[in-house]
């Protein structure tokens, strides 16, 4: 090992990292507070249980440092073999843990996969929603449309192009438009349904499935620009947002420190995200960057559907906000991952 490794370590990243689970720290602090003083260390209370996690985050940094890059190549056959992660997950069944595994989908893209196929998925999304939307026969005709106006453009590019590809999209888009509404009420569950009514506007139930979604939003609204401040927050306070120390933890931010607040909470998320693919090109071996890449998607995937979730723009699933939302081994996951990210970008060859 490189007795200059610490001189190479991606000090930026660390940097939000830190600023980010102290703002967690900060937030889980308000969300439970009381007129009692709440001790940081003490286990008994949220704070105390993710501060401590936190510690013991701090204390695996330096080990997992010092481990050579090529044990974790080895190890992830195991690991892999061993939990199965996303079959073991749907039987449970946990839709929001098996959503987070769906993001890896961007690691195959980036070492090859077709981007056809992600055209392809994209599209079966937007059937999906602009079915439970609008009636299957107009989103058949405007699948057919696109389709038929995609082969011409390049049609017109490339004189020898085959119908065959094009009828048969047309064929799956017709079928599937037609097969959404058996997929949505056979196999969704009603909780499923009832979120995805809701997100969409088809109903209105502020005091039922709907009660988390308003309620957040009341809170985030009420934070203004700069906030109401710490310890301040009225819907905080009073418990109007359920379970607002983990999932939730967004509207505390926003509540508490506004615009301002929540804005330097997505821009912190952004950079570390960005900064982790751009130092993941620098790889020349294929594993490092692939699990840099898995770790800057599965960060995008949490971060964008947990305040997604909280502004009412995605139904409601069990993702915690990374590094902020409380969940000891939420946090502990999450920190081993950056710090294995770490390891290979203060190891690269390149």
């Amino acid at each position: 090992m490189n007795n200059n490794l610490i001189f190479r370590l991606d000090g930026i990243s660390l940097i939000i990292y830190l600023a980010l689970v102290c703002i967690g720290l900060i937030n889980i602090y308000s969300t439970g507070y009381s007129e009692e003083l709440i001790v940081l260390w003490n286990l008994e209370n949220p704070i105390g249980k993710q501060f401590w996690f936190f510690v013991v985050s701090l204390c695996l940094l330096p080990l997992v440092l010092f481990i050579k890059p090529n044990f974790f190549d080895h190890l992830s056959y195991l690991i892999l073999f061993i939990s199965l992660p996303i079959v073991l997950i749907i039987l449970q069944p946990d839709a929001g843990s098996a959503l987070v595994f769906l993001g890896l989908f961007f690691v195959l893209l980036r070492e090859g996969l077709d981007l056809r196929i992600f055209y392809l998925g994209l599209g079966m999304i937007s059937i999906f929603i602009f079915t439970l939307l609008f009636d299957p026969l107009w989103v058949s005709i405007c699948c057919l449309a696109l389709i038929l106006i995609s082969y011409g453009i390049i049609k017109n590019n490339q004189q020898r192009t085959s119908k065959t590809p094009f009828i048969t999209l047309m064929g799956l888009c017709v079928l599937f438009s037609y097969s959404v509404n058996f997929i949505f009420n056979s196999i969704f569950e009603q909780r499923h349904r009832d979120r995805f009514n809701i997100i969409l506007g088809l109903e209105t139930d502020t005091r039922g499935i709907g009660y988390n979604i308003n309620q957040s939003k009341i809170a985030i609204g009420s934070g203004g620009f700069s906030g109401k401040g710490f310890l301040n927050g009225t819907q905080t306070k009073g418990g109007f947002v359920p379970q607002q120390h983990t999932d939730y933890i967004f509207t505390t931010i926003s509540e508490e420190w506004g615009f301002l607040g929540s804005s330097s909470v997505v821009l912190l998320f952004t950079a570390l995200i960005c900064r982790v693919l751009i130092r993941a090109e620098r790889h020349s071996t294929t594993f490092p960057r692939a699990y840099s890449y898995g770790f800057a998607s599965m960060l995008f995937v949490h971060f964008f559907v947990n305040i997604g979730m909280t502004l009412g723009l995605v139904p409601t699933v069990g993702i915690p906000l990374p590094f902020v939302s409380y969940g000891g081994s939420s946090l502990l996951a999450f920190s081993l991952m950056l710090f294995i990210y770490l390891n290979f970008d203060a190891n690269r060859l390149s």
